[in-house]
């Protein structure tokens, strides 16, 4: 475990386990490192080295007032990478870390890249407009906004006990032990990183990020994501991609690299062994 310091001034916290070829995680929103727990074991005992790191403003990283926006986490991503001389790396990014991976290959090339994969993630646009018809309305981003600006402690309970999870599907058991890690990461972070990273995950274009790609791009997706819904998102970035591919699943949840590791780390593993 360590941390940088990158040119504004901000700590970014991040975790290095490991020898070989470079895994680098980026999480969702407003969770942190921790959220990789599972991948990070399962890839260090496979033989990779494994890195995640706390955006700003979440988890460890120093909670900013500002720099809550896309240009920002990808040239935070881009200096840890360039700090720990990573090369032939693969990056592996869920939800809004998603964006991150995407707009830090746009915005800083491929050469220290080799493969990327995206999980339940945000791209190319969540928010509806007229370009984007099949987007969510600004309303529902706008009352996420409220809801943690109101009680976020409560907010941050009942993401993750109903549709993060997908505990509130008809038979899917519901498990404490996860609700309250995600509201243990989510807790950690920054308030207004948190608000203003909302705006960050949903206003955020990536449709010419996902043009500019050309390393091999694996897309997991959800047909049940009930928080960044697949038809507007998965498939429509795998088509984007110059070199993507679509996998898709059925009933899975959003947090499926939580809930369905084992299959997400195999399906995983085996693109990268491809």
């Amino acid at each position: 475990m360590g941390t940088i310091t990158t040119q504004d001034g901000t700590e970014i916290f991040y975790k290095d386990w490991g020898t070989g070829q470079p895994i680098v995680f980026s999480h969702g929103w407003p969770l942190s490192a921790d959220d990789w727990d599972t991948q990070m074991l399962f890839f260090l005992q496979h033989g990779y080295r494994v890195i995640a790191h706390d955006r700003r403003g979440h988890g460890r990283s120093t909670q900013t007032g500002d720099g809550h926006d896309m240009d920002h986490y990808a040239d935070d991503l881009a200096e840890l990478t360039a700090h720990l001389d990573l090369q032939n790396a693969i990056h592996v990014g869920h939800s809004t870390g998603g964006g991150e991976v995407v707009h830090f290959l746009a915005r800083h090339g491929e050469n220290r890249v080799s493969k990327a994969a995206l999980i339940s993630a945000v791209p190319p646009l969540m928010v509806k407009t007229e370009a984007n018809p099949g987007g969510l309305p600004k309303d529902v981003f706008d009352d996420l906004q409220a809801q943690l600006a109101a009680n976020r402690s409560k907010f941050y309970r009942d993401l993750p006990s109903g549709p993060f999870y997908g505990f509130n599907r008809p038979g899917v058991e519901s498990s404490e032990a996860i609700i309250e890690n995600w509201w243990r990461q989510g807790m950690m972070g920054g308030a207004k990183a948190h608000y203003d990273g909302i705006v960050a995950f949903s206003q955020t274009d990536f449709t010419e990020d996902l043009k500019k790609i050309t390393v091999p791009v694996l897309v997991m997706h959800s047909e049940d994501d009930q928080i960044v819904p697949y038809a507007d998102a998965g498939p429509l970035s795998a088509k984007l991609l110059a070199n993507g591919t679509l996998k898709t699943y059925t009933d899975f949840p959003h947090g499926m690299p939580t809930t369905q590791a084992e299959t997400i780390n195999a399906d995983l593993l085996a693109f990268l062994k491809d």
